[in-house]
């Protein structure tokens, strides 16, 4: 399939084209024709890093008045970088449509500046939970007459904490609006909010974990001991000249203490973790995407939302207790037609969780010694 023949209009698909999207994913494919031509509320199951963006985000934009000085859709995510991101793809999506404009909103910046951008003409809004009830109550923002509000990465939002602000948003839409949501999972508390705000004949697509995994990525262990897991990740950075990649750790102490280790040993890293402010974590990121620094180790959380390019390996220093974080963290790499390794330092105990990997995402790792 072509995203003409799913229904993108000749100056999206320019745009696409020029950011080196071609071929959609299997969420694209389901969710893009049925999107852009009816007015119906959608569940979407995917993982993180399958082309959720594309698959709202082309619909929505197809949708837009460009005549209409008003908001006319909402997008809400989890994270600020998450925000960001989405905000950045849909401004690269339209460079040859009609002028839309999006703005993204989120805590961690002044609000007062937030409020300006807001004066000027909004077609789209993408915010945090909590930034966003800010906004509504300053009156600085008026969703009444949305006709569509995305909920992604919904099951994060609960996990975060936005269970109250989701319910008065949505509340406060009301109305003749459609709600599309996404999310990797399906917990009891999304299904709450999808009893209570979502259609009963609501279009529910699954796409099957087989087809989330980048087929460009090379899956690769080494078996250690604990102790050793620092001699290991540096030999492999010695071999990995002239490249950048992201290592990840499951907890933050993890990530505190390895990044002081490797500047320890003389290495460029920057570090990425949750009790970190929001003006050291964008420092970190310019720098990061501005290829000042070539390592960037990151908790999971943390890196929801990081797209860079160019990415030559991910590193799992520590392996995640969820799948879909696995998925989420390898899709780093191998981006746009490109290879990459997906490297997890693990000790024997560990093997088992190799061996489900495999299984569950229908991948083949190879053992490195």
């Amino acid at each position: 399939m072509t995203f003409t023949e799913l229904g993108v209009s000749k100056s999206l698909n320019k745009g696409l084209k020029e950011m080196g999207i071609t071929t959609p994913t299997p969420i694209q494919e389901q969710a893009i024709p049925v999107l852009t031509n009816s007015a119906i509320d959608f569940i979407g199951k995917a993982q993180t890093g399958t082309g959720k963006t594309a698959a709202f985000g082309l619909p929505i934009l197809s949708q837009i008045d460009p005549n209409k000085n008003e908001v006319q859709a909402l997008i809400l995510a989890p994270t600020r970088e998450l925000g960001q991101q989405i905000a950045k793809q849909l401004f690269k999506y339209t460079k040859y449509t009609e002028k839309i404009f999006v703005e993204a909103v989120y805590g961690g910046e002044k609000v007062n500046i937030q409020v300006n951008r807001l004066k000027r003409p909004t077609h789209i809004v993408v915010a945090t939970p909590g930034r966003l009830i800010d906004l509504m109550n300053m009156k600085a923002v008026n969703i009444s007459r949305i006709k569509t509000v995305v909920l992604d990465e919904a099951d994060e939002m609960l996990s975060m904490g936005f269970k109250k602000e989701l319910d008065a948003i949505l509340h406060r839409t009301k109305g003749n609006r459609n709600i599309w949501l996404f999310s990797a999972t399906m917990p009891p508390s999304l299904n709450e909010i999808v009893k209570k705000y979502v259609a009963k004949d609501a279009i529910r697509i699954t796409i099957d974990k087989n087809n989330t995994v980048n087929q460009g990525i090379e899956h690769q262990f080494v078996v250690g001991d604990e102790a050793n897991k620092l001699d290991t990740l540096t030999y492999f950075l010695k071999t990995q000249k002239d490249t950048r990649g992201i290592i990840f750790t499951k907890t933050k102490a993890a990530a505190r203490t390895l990044s002081k280790q490797l500047k320890a040993k003389n290495y460029d890293v920057g570090l990425l973790e949750g009790d970190m402010i929001q003006k050291d974590r964008d420092k970190v990121m310019r720098a990061f995407k501005n290829e000042v620094i070539p390592y960037l180790i990151s908790t999971d959380v943390a890196a929801r939302g990081i797209d860079v390019a160019d990415l030559a390996f991910v590193i799992h220093y520590q392996l995640p207790d969820q799948i879909e974080y696995y998925t989420h963290r390898s899709g780093r790499t191998a981006r746009a037609g490109k290879k990459g390794i997906s490297l997890a330092l693990i000790v024997k105990q560990e093997l088992s969780k190799i061996k489900n990997l495999e299984k569950d995402l229908k991948i083949r790792f190879n053992q490195i010694r």
